[in-house]
């Protein structure tokens, strides 16, 4: 196992762990707190102090206040600042990419390869981006003088899931401070440490007190203020469609603009064509990333009857490779699920799978790791009909569905049969039918001969029952914390003489 660092074992060895509104660690008045478990060994990894609704109000408050200076910093102060916080993620990369592993119970290694560095990636771009970009655009129009500029909301709240903690709160937090606003963010109470550490980088960095906030919180006592407060002028919310609804509804009977990204049902099509091995290897990948805890992988596999029998024979040999250890483990290729509660979920859709007609044809079970209790399983295949109940709702585990398909138009249309619309990606050596399908899958994204593909500059969004306005890693994630306003002047004309 790797030894925490100095750092890292500080920051756990405060009791409880304060949470940060207007420039103050602060600690709950009643001394409520959330344990926070390791899911690798299930040991004890500290006490986080639990922010209740008045103090979500008041962290509301505070930012609120710090809104009415930090609005008039320039785009070249926010960037610097933004550069400041992204250089000490840098310096503690390992303590970033530690507390993720031990919070959630991912590998440290993908931690460390794309969790942290991503993360600190997105700060560095939005920075750059509003160094270069005007906010302001001069339009030429008969009769009128005029322009359109981009102003900032205020106050703009985040609620954040368990499964990617640091690299969503950077990926949200990054535009809408680059963009001039202020921030009030609810980490989920099962992964709130990286979070919190990052906390600490903005204050090392030099962000004006109140202009970062976190409250550790419950979902409903946060969601409600931050849903209904009316100093909270934008909303972002990311987590599962059935908690996105009620966000979305509690926004818009406030008339507040909210972007949710929301739960997907991945489908992968593989062709005939494709190659194969890569196929295997992409999916088998895909499912095993993050313990398969990620919205917009392929859960889905949706293979072409003549090759589905060799695909299968060939996941089976890249999912047989995956080394199931706890996080903390160098050589750790997957860890555990994040809790008992989600492990449990996971087996029930297997048995009501099972039930419904599917066939496990790989993994399937619970693991014992040697030396330590955590939420282990394997990774596990199943094989059946559209009818399934795994077929159609968001398992949210290495868990993946295998269905065939005849022909082109039967691939789509199974593909489409669900409301999901975040991630899909079609796999085949034909360029032309790449294309083709990939634009017919309805989706935010879609990929060819690759699953969970990501790039600044690319925008990234769901559609449907996968939400709106969820879209991070591009400009126009920028523009979407920012508020339009339109300033014109009519132009005389003197007649000539």
């Amino acid at each position: 196992m790797i030894a925490y660092t100095t750092k890292v074992k500080s920051f756990l060895s405060q009791d409880p762990i304060p949470f940060l509104i207007g420039g103050s660690w602060l600690q709950n008045s009643e001394n409520l707190v959330f344990q926070v478990e390791d899911p690798s060994t299930q040991a004890a990894l500290g006490k986080v102090s639990r922010a209740t609704a008045s103090d979500t109000v008041k962290a509301v408050e505070k930012a609120d206040e710090a809104f009415k200076t930090w609005r008039n910093t320039s785009a070249k102060e926010r960037a610097a600042l933004l550069h400041k916080l992204a250089d000490l993620c840098e310096r503690d990369a390992e303590e970033l990419a530690q507390l993720e592993a031990l919070d959630v119970g991912k590998s440290v290694n993908n931690a460390r390869g794309f969790d942290v560095p991503f993360g600190i990636e997105s700060l560095r771009y939005y920075a750059n981006l509003i160094e270069n970009k005007a906010f302001e655009q001069v339009l030429n129009l008969d009769g009128v003088s005029g322009k359109s500029v981009r102003l900032p909301y205020g106050v703009v709240a985040f609620i954040f899931p368990w499964n990617f903690p640091l690299t969503l709160c950077m990926w949200g937090i990054g535009p809408a401070l680059a963009a001039g606003n202020t921030v009030v963010i609810k980490p989920a109470a099962l992964t709130p440490l990286s979070t919190l550490y990052l906390g600490t980088l903005a204050q090392e960095a030099g962000f004006p007190e109140g202009v970062i906030n976190i409250v550790p919180a419950s979902g409903a006592e946060a969601g409600d203020v931050l849903t209904k407060h009316p100093k909270v002028k934008c909303v972002s919310f990311t987590g599962s469609s059935e908690v996105g609804k009620t966000i979305g509804q509690n926004c818009g009977f406030n008339l507040k603009p909210v972007k949710l990204e929301l739960g997907g049902k991945g489908a992968a099509v593989v062709f005939d064509d494709a190659d194969l091995d890569n196929a295997a290897t992409g999916l088998a990948g895909a499912i095993t990333l993050n313990t398969g805890q990620v919205c917009c992988t392929a859960t889905r596999w949706i293979i072409h009857e003549n090759a589905v029998d060799s695909f299968i024979d060939k996941v089976k040999i890249e999912l047989s490779k995956t080394n199931i250890a706890p996080g903390m483990d160098d050589a750790s290729d997957m860890g555990p699920v994040v809790s008992e509660k989600q492990l449990n979920s996971i087996f029930d859709y297997i048995n009501k799978g099972q039930e419904e007609g599917a066939e496990v044809i790989f993994g399937g079970k619970r693991l014992d790791v040697e030396g330590v209790q955590g939420y282990y399983m394997e990774p596990t295949l199943l094989q059946g009909t559209e009818e399934n109940i795994c077929f159609k709702e968001e398992i949210f585990g290495p868990v993946a569905y295998i269905t065939t398909f005849a022909d082109e138009a039967d691939a789509i249309r199974q593909v489409n049969s669900l409301d999901y619309g975040l991630a899909n990606s079609v796999w085949t050596e034909d360029a032309i039918r790449a294309e083709r399908v990939a634009k017919e899958m309805v989706a935010g994204n879609s990929w060819i001969n690759a699953h969970n593909v990501f790039a600044y500059g690319l925008p990234y969004g769901g559609v449907n029952g996968s939400g709106n306005g969820g879209g991070v890693n591009s400009i126009e994630t920028l523009f979407d914390y920012t508020r339009g306003l339109s300033i014109a002047q009519p132009v005389v004309v003197e007649a000539l003489v």
